[in-house]
């Protein structure tokens, strides 16, 4: 039985595309929304072939994978929830197969939850280490046998400044995303004489469905207020496009002097605090 996803790239391939099958490949969990599918639909347009990852409903990544067929990229759409490393390694082989290849991976799978101490939800806690700390693990695990048998490649993870700088009430983000830094410049360490680069990008606040009841809920104001009068360019909330122009650039050959390397990208929040 064939392949779902892989019946899905032939459905779209175009003559000119086949062509094109040395043309490489990237893969970003997190993909049918926010920063992920900012990312996604930038690296299309920089002609990578894209396999968008949603964490459980193939449907939401494939109408990402859709839009970026309309302007003329080439995508599918897969679903694996990251924080399970059977299912990474499941996607990753399921991805090789269907593209044939893969050169890049852009972890932006990610939970955003408050966990106030001596009040914290247990599940809230759970839910960030396992998805935004071991998922970001897992698909590293899974992808990296293969980026070894290409000769290289490049892996981009989505860090915060929260993992620079501490947030009061989101101990466990913080801690989870300060892990993906640190892992990320080990990383660096070990697969850099492999010729696989490792790299991170730390947005700050970001307008994306995440938080969606802080940019905009009534209760929020002060919140809002107090974010606002600390940000130095005015812009409280970058865009995700903003972030995905960094996350193409580490996944381009013009970052190949990178390795272990943070690009924050914050809107000044941090340089003041």
């Amino acid at each position: 039985m064939q392949n779902p996803a892989r019946k899905a790239v032939d459905e779209f391939r175009t003559e000119e595309q086949e062509m094109h099958d040395t043309t490489k490949v990237a893969i970003v969990t997190g993909g049918s929304q926010g920063i992920g599918e900012a990312a996604a639909t930038k690296l299309a347009a920089e002609g990578f072939r894209v396999a968008v990852v949603a964490s459980a409903d193939r449907a939401k990544a494939g109408r990402v994978a859709q839009a970026i067929h309309a302007k003329g990229g080439d995508a599918a759409g897969f679903a694996c929830d990251v924080r399970n490393p059977d299912a990474a390694r499941r996607l990753i082989a399921e991805v090789h197969d269907a593209f044939g290849r893969i050169d890049v991976l852009v972890n932006a799978a990610g939970i955003f939850k408050p966990t106030p101490a001596g009040s914290s939800d247990a599940t809230h806690v759970n839910q960030m280490i396992d998805t935004n700390l071991k998922g970001t693990w897992n698909t590293i695990d899974a992808v990296v046998p293969v980026l070894r048998a290409n000769g290289g490649g490049r892996i981009v993870n989505v860090a915060s400044v929260a993992g620079l700088t501490g947030f009061g009430s989101y101990a466990i983000y913080c801690a989870t995303k300060a892990g993906i830094i640190l892992a990320t410049r080990a990383l660096a360490c070990e697969l850099g004489r492999e010729n696989i680069n490792v790299n991170c990008v730390a947005p700050g606040n970001t307008a994306t469905a995440m938080n969606d009841d802080i940019r905009n809920e009534a209760a929020m104001q002060g919140l809002r207020d107090f974010m606002a009068a600390r940000t130095p360019s005015t812009r409280t909330f970058s865009e995700p496009e903003d972030i995905a122009g960094a996350i193409a650039f580490l996944a381009s050959d013009a970052a190949r002097a990178m390795h272990g390397s943070c690009l924050l990208m914050d809107e000044g929040i941090s340089a003041g605090l």
